[in-house]
């Protein structure tokens, strides 16, 4: 994240985010594929599979594919990049959140503890009760300490403050799911 300082004296927190070009590789069709989408490509790879290459062809060795649903006038081997956004729209920005592995009930679910004092000893940072007479056996969804993060998320309502075409960079208002080099799918609303 950084930060960009209006005329007035404001600081607007923003995310930085490099968007690089886009390739049109696919477009799938109602009558032929069941449903309308695009699929767009971009990064670069050293080696494709067989396959990749036949789907790819003169297209280059695009890294990362992804379809998105919708009908679209563009065509195979169009470029989609920063320029399609402008300074003042809205979107919504899909990433997969940062990864915290195992936790338990008090960070993963927010619990607030036991009391350290009226004979409470080593339970501070524990759940408490999980159940009750009947059933006997612990529900489902009952919230305990598991893995926590790694999941899609998606922020909306977010502002393009400013689009660096030169350098394919956006700056968005406030921050977006995810940790450094996760691979973010930005809509406009």
């Amino acid at each position: 994240m950084s930060q960009i300082f209006e005329e007035d004296g404001l600081v607007i927190p923003v995310t930085v985010i490099s968007a690089e070009p886009m390739k049109v590789t696919q477009l799938k069709s109602e009558d032929k594929d069941g449903y309308a989408a695009i699929q767009v490509g971009s990064g670069s790879k050293k080696k494709l599979s067989k396959p990749l290459q036949g789907h790819l062809k003169e297209l280059g060795k695009l890294r990362h594919l992804k379809e998105v649903r919708g009908q679209s006038d563009l065509k195979t081997g169009d470029i989609v990049d920063v320029s399609v956004f402008n300074p003042g729209d809205m979107v919504k920005v899909t990433g997969i959140s940062k990864a915290k592995g195992f936790q338990g009930a008090m960070k993963r679910h927010g619990f607030h503890g036991m009391p350290a004092s009226h004979g409470h000893k080593h339970v501070k940072r524990h759940v408490g009760s999980i159940g009750q007479r009947f059933p006997q056996h612990t529900l489902k969804g009952m919230r305990m300490a598991g893995r926590m993060g790694g999941e899609r998320v998606t922020t909306r309502g977010l502002k393009v403050i400013k689009v660096d075409r030169d350098n394919n960079l956006l700056a968005i208002k406030g921050a977006v799911p995810g940790r450094k080099g996760t691979l973010l799918e930005i809509k406009g609303l």
